[in-house]
């Protein structure tokens, strides 16, 4: 599945007054690309600009050369969305109305969408999986349920915030295995270096600005040492003012 992209012009975000992105020029084309930074550094804010679900301060985003705030209907067909707590993502009961409610936002009618449901379940073999209250689920199967939700969409990008965070072990590999068999461009928001290290571009996001923008190797090399350097201080002793 082929995506022209995403083209971010000069962007800037800010609430209330406070900076949370400035200057963001990337076009971002590669299959698998990584965004990293520490706590606070924009990542979020980031990927919600490019999502459309909030406007830019400033300057311009496209996706497939349309703002992705202006079109959220033709976004769905364009970029899907995984967020760290799947708890923020589910709405539904259960896991059949779960899945479908994409569908029909994407204009299937009830009942052809939840016969699809009942197929993309059967596919993943979990066709057991229809009529169980999503609130039963493990935090895996809870996130796993989320992916399902968004590849049912078939969006050409897939936004990835903090995919492994909250998972164990065997929940992640899962996860893992899976998202790489996807023809989607994907890119992962993460403090974490080994969950982008194997990115074909990794984008290094400090304080709502692009720090360094390259192959995962050199970037990832800079942004450790970088950490290192900052972890072996007590900036964190002084109150916030």
């Amino acid at each position: 599945m082929a995506s022209s992209g995403i083209e971010l012009r000069g962007v800037g975000y800010a609430v209330a007054g406070k900076a949370i992105l400035t200057g963001i020029d990337l076009h971002l084309s590669e299959a698998r690309i990584g965004i990293v930074g520490r706590n606070g550094s924009g990542k979020t804010s980031l990927m919600r600009v490019m999502a459309g679900l909030v406007a830019p301060s400033s300057g311009a985003v496209r996706v497939a050369g349309k703002d992705p705030a202006r079109d959220r209907r033709a976004m769905l067909a364009q970029v899907g969305i995984l967020f760290q707590n799947p708890d923020h993502q589910i709405l539904f009961p259960t896991v059949g109305e779960e899945l479908a409610f994409g569908l029909t936002q994407m204009g299937q009618a009830t009942k052809d969408a939840r016969l699809s449901a009942r197929a993309i379940l059967a596919q993943e073999g979990r066709a057991h999986w229809e009529g169980a209250a999503t609130h039963t689920l493990s935090q895996g199967q809870r996130q796993y349920l989320c992916l399902l939700a968004v590849l049912a969409m078939e969006p050409a990008t897939l936004l990835l915030d903090e995919p492994f965070a909250a998972l164990d072990l065997p929940s992640q590999a899962r996860l893992q295995r899976r998202l790489a068999g996807l023809p989607q461009q994907i890119i992962t928001i993460s403090h974490d270096p080994d969950a982008v290290a194997g990115c074909d571009r990794v984008i290094w996001l400090e304080s709502g600005r692009v720090a360094m923008d390259g192959t995962a190797r050199q970037v990832l090399a800079a942004f450790e040492a970088e950490m290192v350097r900052i972890g072996g201080l007590d900036a964190d002793a002084d109150l916030a003012s």
